[in-house]
């Protein structure tokens, strides 16, 4: 009896759907073969661009591609492929690619650092979110930034991520986001610009959100406020803070950058440093995006602490990749090959949001920082460039645009004695990169008022 085409309405491969292929390749394993893996990464994704407020582009992406892998002793080979949603058709193009692998192990290396997981496990995560249709964001966007220079991208949708093996291990994810950024542009280079992101769409946020791009726009009409190059009291938007966390990621917890001497917190996680008991940092997949398991079928922990109470804990603190596991002789805990960070949180402080400008009095409003780098990658210091508007504010009111600046500073001392509060909210911000699909990562992120932000020129 024939196999039915996959069935979802959404075009998108189901769970069923996969289980089907996991049986069909999984399920027996031929000779010469010591493990059959599966994984599936697809997407069912609406993008859409605009322009002075009107719809210029839009795009429905539905794709799913699988990847296949065999083992035999410390040889793997791996080939992907992409998915029709005809799962007779599907199954026999993985078959086939199973086999032509199978044919070319023996001319494959061993890998001395080989590491695949050696227990049988299961997961399943089915988060459906509450996400607006196309048309409802086209309505919206030209009904709330009627009259503004508004360009904007949206991407949204349901993103799987899935695994198999023969041991028997079966693990599915399913993610429903969005991300919605955009600016409001005054003149020449001058523009708001904003993001909304998260789970579940509500009209109220985007119109808040448009107006408060709306009501900061006439400032950037007015003469940028000269700064001297010098220290200065600073609230850094959670979009800001998005940027430094993230440039921190950049090998700042990775298990194999630690041990070899080129993470940029290699002296606050040897106790020469500490920042502010305030900051508690995690790879917390609960609260993000990211599946619970790896490609290869790693579990991963709920939660990995990197940085409790301002230090780095005495056990663990970083993110442990299989192959880095193996070599320094420590369990694995779900990280890439990359160890980066894909579910990065900041715990919220005590601020209230509504309260920040008030709080910050007289100095600056960084909304956003861009080009960031490490200026010194030992001392843990970040140099980068001011972005679109940031305002000089008095008296808790913006009052002036800033010119764009260059600063550089530590981040110990950033957020260790430069640190005031941290706002009472943390926003959830996925990765834009949407370069051959929708990444599913994200930094989780309050604001943060500080003292002594240094600019440099």
């Amino acid at each position: 009896m024939s196999a039915p085409t996959l069935p979802n309405p959404a075009g998108l491969i189901d769970e069923a759907g996969f289980q089907a292929l996991a049986e069909g390749l999984c399920g027996a394993t031929p000779a010469g073969c010591e493990r059959i893996g599966l994984s599936l990464e697809a997407e069912a994704s609406d993008f859409l661009r605009f322009n002075r407020a009107a719809l210029r582009q839009a795009t429905a992406v539905v794709q799913a591609e699988a990847t296949v892998s065999v083992v035999r002793g410390q040889r793997r080979a791996q080939a992907s492929t992409t998915l029709s949603g005809d799962l007779d058709r599907d199954l026999a193009l993985l078959r086939a690619e199973r086999d032509a692998l199978l044919a070319d192990l023996d001319h494959v290396p061993e890998d001395p650092w080989l590491a695949l997981p050696d227990q049988v496990a299961q997961s399943r995560r089915d988060d459906r979110g509450a996400l607006p249709t196309a048309e409802a964001v086209i309505e919206q966007t030209t009904r709330h930034a009627r009259g503004l220079d508004f360009v904007g991208f949206y991407a949204g949708g349901p993103v799987l991520r899935a695994q198999a093996d023969s041991l028997g291990s079966r693990h599915w994810h399913r993610s429903e986001s969005f991300l919605y950024s955009w600016c409001g542009v005054h003149h020449g280079d001058k523009a708001v610009k904003q993001e909304l992101a998260g789970t579940r769409w509500q009209e109220a946020d985007f119109a808040a959100r448009v107006q408060q791009t709306r009501e900061r726009l006439p400032l950037l009409a007015r003469a940028p406020r000269p700064l001297q190059p010098g220290r200065y009291r600073a609230l850094l938007s959670p979009a800001a803070m998005v940027e430094i966390l993230g440039t921190l990621g950049w090998m700042g917890f990775g298990l194999k950058a630690r041990r070899t001497g080129v993470s940029p917190l290699g002296r606050l996680a040897a106790g020469e440093q500490a920042l502010d008991a305030r900051i508690h940092l995690s790879e917390d997949f609960a609260a993000g995006i990211a599946p619970g398991f790896t490609a290869e079928g790693f579990t991963r922990p709920t939660r990995v602490p990197l940085i409790v109470a301002g230090r780095v804990p005495a056990e663990g603190g970083t993110l442990n990749a299989p192959r880095s596991a193996r070599e320094y002789g420590l369990p694995p805990n779900g990280a890439r090959a990359e160890e980066f960070p894909e579910a990065l949180h900041l715990a919220p402080g005590e601020l209230p949001e509504a309260e920040a400008l008030q709080a910050l009095g007289t100095g600056l409003y960084i909304s956003n920082l861009w080009y960031l780098n490490y200026s010194d990658r030992q001392a843990c210091r970040l140099t980068g460039m001011t972005r679109f508007a940031s305002f000089w504010v008095e008296d808790g009111r913006l009052v002036a645009p800033l010119p764009v600046m260059r600063f550089d500073d530590e981040v110990p001392r950033l957020f260790g004695e430069g640190l005031i509060a941290l706002t009472d909210r943390a926003e959830l911000v996925p990765h834009n990169d949407t370069y051959g699909g929708r990444m599913l990562a994200s930094i989780t992120t309050p604001g943060a008022l500080v003292e002594g932000f240094r600019l440099t020129l």
